[in-house]
């Protein structure tokens, strides 16, 4: 009875403290303040996520239509010899901007000095002979009325009058020729540009006009011509806005951080080309910094007008999700809401936002990654959403 008695109290006192272990395992942790320890997953306070933001605008956005451009120079021109001869002198360097006159080449004269001084003598020798002609014509006229001389005598005078006469005026033409030809000794630029590799040293023998070799290739960029070809459902609505206004034209450069140059839309193609289904358009830039060089590609912007008080974001803002898109904005309270968007056209880094942004909110433009409905945020105070989207796309960039 006692073994009995025993073992009840040794299992009530073993059931007592497994209760014991389990109450003690269900109890708060306390700290050593005596305040309860609150536990990461449930209970934490949630760190606010650092982000990069924007505001949105309400402005007048540009309609463009886009396309790679070719840069072509205004005019070019290969510099070819029009006389035989020696080349004397080259009075430029490769690469140098050269102006309307300026002299570029110099051949040996001195051959065609001595063609143009045997023309004058002959000239000078015939018109001598031209005089007497007409002197004796002259004095036989008198005779032939007096009757003194048969008139076919005097025929045979007037004929050779006459025929000196004519060696003159050729002789004329020989001189004239021969200053021309000595005046071709001289090469000078028909056009202003840059020149380009001098394809013959000096001192080499030059062929007249030889369709297998130019002197040097010249340029003219200033201005300058960039084509380019644009689908031909736009051909209308070009021709429609080419009627009231000058259609500007921006040819943005890879790399370079001094903005677009700008033109005008100068020229439209007279026929679609059937194979590619576009049409060939040319702007004209003044290129007066020299950005712009032959066979260069560009990016274009054809800006057709605009649309008037769009909302906008900076392209960075809109996110792509299982729904569709969306932007996180930024509330007073310094959480992220949610919230699907329609966008419209981009351009510059700026995005249309057709529906779900308000002009005035602040949207997310970077830390997406790490953000959820409802989270917390933080601004770094040196990257404070600007007024101008643009702006803070610039300080984004610069960080």
């Amino acid at each position: 009875m006692f073994n009995m008695d025993f073992r009840k109290i040794s299992i009530w006192l073993l059931s007592c403290m497994v209760l014991a272990m389990a109450a003690c395992s269900s109890q708060v942790p306390e700290a050593s303040n005596g305040k309860p320890v609150q536990r990461n997953q449930a209970n934490a306070v949630k760190r606010p996520v650092p982000v990069l933001a924007a505001q949105a605008v309400q402005k007048d956005f540009p309609l463009e239509i886009r396309a790679i451009g070719n840069v072509e120079s205004h005019a070019t021109v290969a510099i070819k010899a029009r006389v035989t001869g020696e080349l004397q002198k080259i009075h430029f360097k490769e690469g140098q901007e050269v102006a309307k006159g300026d002299l570029l080449f110099t051949i040996d004269p001195r051959p065609l000095e001595a063609a143009l001084r045997e023309a004058r003598a002959r000239l000078e020798k015939d018109r001598a002979l031209a005089e007497k002609a007409e002197a004796d014509n002259r004095r036989y006229e008198n005779l032939v009325q007096g009757g003194f001389i048969s008139g076919e005598q005097y025929d045979q005078i007037r004929s050779n009058h006459s025929s000196l006469q004519a060696m003159v005026v050729g002789d004329e033409a020989v001189v004239e020729n021969a200053k021309l030809q000595l005046g071709y000794t001289s090469i000078y630029s028909p056009i202003s540009g840059r020149t380009g590799t001098i394809l013959i040293d000096q001192g080499n023998m030059i062929k007249a006009n030889d369709d297998n070799k130019s002197l040097v290739v010249i340029e003219q960029i200033h201005p300058i011509y960039v084509s380019f070809s644009v689908p031909e459902v736009n051909l209308s609505q070009i021709m429609e806005r080419m009627k009231g206004q000058d259609l500007v034209v921006n040819a943005m450069l890879d790399g370079s951080t001094s903005g677009p140059e700008k033109g005008t839309l100068s020229f439209v193609d007279n026929s679609v080309d059937s194979k590619t289904g576009t049409i060939r358009l040319k702007g004209t830039f003044d290129n007066t910094a020299r950005r712009l060089w032959p066979g260069q590609f560009v990016n274009i912007a054809l800006t057709l007008g605009s649309l008037k008080n769009v909302v906008t974001v900076p392209s960075q803002a809109v996110q792509t999700g299982e729904s569709g898109l969306f932007v996180f904005v930024i509330t007073p309270e310094n959480t992220v809401q949610f919230k699907p968007v329609k966008t419209g056209k981009s351009y510059g880094g700026e995005t249309i936002i057709e529906s779900g942004v308000m002009a005035g909110e602040q949207v997310v433009t970077d830390g997406h990654l790490r953000l959820t409905p409802g989270a917390p945020v933080e601004i770094p105070s040196e990257m404070k959403p600007e007024t101008n989207p643009s702006q803070a796309i610039s300080k984004e960039a610069r960080s």
